[in-house]
């Protein structure tokens, strides 16, 4: 538990109407994840933000001199939610370091393993752990006119998912005795079951490898995944509209609620779900395969889909330092692993292959460096451009919305929105659902895009179904591609984590692994003031962040603040400890970190 000495604002008298606030931890897996914030309650809103992470691990030290076949297995261990992710990201960039392509049923598996695992986290996120902050109880004690007015609207697709008004929806969400939150709970049970038929453990693969998977492929394996996906499928045709109707009734009731948790529009995806038909992992044709994921790759700004080239991604990877608790590596006295890359273009020694890891612990001090999370920027050739995932889905569908490339008989990407083709299941009829490019990228549409993307997820699972079956019953059955360990190489994956963009880069020499650097999401999402002072997506969406909490400072919960952070799926947020500007604690149970605690 990280506490903190709470006081009035540097700037502040003690009868000033800007307290300094911190929530910390927010835990986030195994590290933490700490909001310092100053709150204006005259003109009610949030005039500065600082986010922190007080833990250190270093997997990029360790993995030095490691046999780079075990990097998968190690990596796995960053984290205990989606560390299939990191198997997965890791196996691909193994794949391009030795290369070798999977046979396709057994890419065909890998993609349904990941589609699994989008169904099952995005699942138990978005109703038993973010849904909590807009459940009937914490509306109550946070907006008791919000519920008051929720209880006499009439929720337009009450028809689809069962509750006449949007009280009834929020009572759905209360912890424990909610009947949808206790649903969702269920989902969460079979769709890991799925994932575990493909990769055979959770979180942890024992059958993901590269060259391919050591998953048995069978006709009945398929059948085991086809009934517990339809099973999904009903239940997305009763949750899509459950939200849509829940997020519609914020904008409705709280005008102005659209600048909670907004920033700029910085979206970066690094695509998933590879096409083996494509993809061969080699770096020369990664741009090819990368525009053939399933998931479209891409970096977007303001609106604009600057590029969706996987190479440009690359290139443009940059990791600085600011406010971090460690020392730079670029002041020419340590090693640079990579001059150029496999097609010739030149690698900035700030780039992930190049990166050293030379930690610096230190006192907290938030006018220097006060976190262990670096800067991850991406540049555009002018500025280093400070990306957030928004929790991943609405990076994901926002960069496949634009690209209009992802086309099967389930999924139409269109160029301004994504079309969801969901078949008849057994209550319900065949449905079509289509997510638009939003106006903003905030609180509430980080979130309804993480419920458009598990249909998207479903919808894709189906068309990896068929493959792999068509791929069964033709004979090819085999699922693992020998290979060879090199002596000398470089190589980078990319995928997208649960939460966001992820890219694992390794150079080995003499065998061995010389350099390794995985960068999930949080770094990118939680990142701090870097050197030129740009404030990380975090900081920057809560900061300006209209309060509209009816509470006065001593009762003060902080909803808008924990609804803006959230909505990039910080993972886990349990026991909340605030401290207010008199300097007492309070203490919060946000979500049942105990009795339902499902890692």
């Amino acid at each position: 538990m990280t506490t903190t000495e709470s006081k009035l604002a540097a700037t502040a008298t003690k009868d000033s109407d800007v307290v300094e606030m911190a929530w910390d931890p927010i835990t986030r897996i195994v590290g933490s994840l700490g909001i310092y914030a100053n709150v204006n309650f005259k003109s009610k809103v949030v005039e500065e933000c600082h986010s922190t992470s007080s833990i250190f691990r270093g997997y990029s030290i360790f993995m030095k001199g490691k046999d780079p076949r075990d990097a998968h297995f190690i990596t796995s261990r960053i984290c205990g939610i989606c560390g299939d992710n990191h198997a997965t990201c890791s196996v691909y960039a193994q794949n391009m370091a030795y290369g070798v392509a999977p046979p396709h049923l057994g890419e065909w598996i890998v993609n349904l393993g990941e589609a699994a695992e989008y169904m099952f986290d995005h699942n138990i996120f978005q109703e038993n752990l973010v849904g909590v902050d807009y459940c009937e109880r914490m509306v109550k004690e946070t907006n008791p006119g919000v519920l008051e007015l929720a209880n006499r609207t009439e929720a337009p697709h009450a028809g689809d998912h069962g509750y006449r008004t949007i009280g009834d929806i929020m009572r759905s969400l209360n912890p424990l005795e909610g009947e949808f939150y206790r649903e969702a709970l269920h989902v969460s049970r079979y769709t890991r079951e799925m994932f575990c038929l493909m990769e055979g453990r959770h979180v942890h693969p024992s059958t993901l490898y590269p060259g391919g998977v050591g998953t048995v492929a069978t006709i009945q394996l398929f059948t085991d995944y086809l009934t517990r996906l339809m099973r999904y499928i009903e239940f997305m045709k009763k949750v899509v509209p459950l939200h849509d109707d829940l997020f519609d009734f914020f904008y409705e009731a709280l005008p102005g609620y659209e600048h909670v948790g907004e920033r700029r529009i910085l979206l970066g995806c690094w695509g998933s779900l590879q096409d083996p038909a494509i993809c061969d992992f080699s770096y020369q044709n990664m741009e090819a395969w990368g525009r053939r994921m399933f998931v479209t790759p891409g970096v977007i700004v303001d609106g604009n889909l600057v590029t969706n080239s996987l190479v440009d991604i690359n290139l443009g990877l940059r990791i600085l330092l600011g406010s971090s608790y460690y020392d730079d590596w670029a002041d020419g006295s340590h090693e640079k692993f990579v001059d150029i890359d496999p097609l010739g273009n030149p690698i900035d020694v700030r780039h992930p292959w190049n990166q050293h890891t030379l930690p610096k612990p230190q006192k907290r001090d938030f006018a220097g460096a006060y976190s262990w999370t670096m800067s991850p920027r991406w540049f555009d050739g002018k500025d280093h451009l400070a990306l957030d995932t928004g929790g991943g889905p609405i990076a994901r569908l926002w960069s496949t919305a634009l690209s209009g490339l992802v086309n099967t008989d389930y999924i139409q990407a269109t160029g301004h929105s994504v079309k969801i083709q969901l078949p008849r299941t057994a209550l319900k009829p065949a449905t079509e659902y289509e997510w638009k490019i939003p106006r903003w990228s905030n609180a509430l549409e980080r979130n309804r895009a993480r419920t458009y993307f598990q249909a998207y997820a479903a919808a894709l699972a189906l068309h990896f179904c068929e493959k792999a079956m068509a791929e069964v019953r033709a004979g090819r059955t085999e699922t693992w591609t020998p290979f060879k360990v090199p002596e000398e190489a470089i190589s980078c994956g990319f995928t997208e984590a649960v939460r966001g963009v992820l890219s694992h880069h390794m150079v080995i020499r003499d065998g061995k692994i010389a350099n390794y650097h995985p960068y999930p999401p949080t770094p990118w999402n939680g990142s701090v003031r870097d050197s030129y002072g740009t404030p990380g997506p975090y900081e920057d969406a809560v900061q300006n962040t209209p309060i509209f909490e009816e509470n006065p400072p001593e009762r003060f919960k902080g909803i808008d603040i924990m609804r803006a952070v959230r909505s990039f799926d910080p993972c886990l947020p349990c026991g909340v400890h605030m401290f207010v500007g008199n300097g007492r604690e309070k203490t919060h149970l946000h979500s049942p970190s105990i009795a339902v605690k499902p890692y």
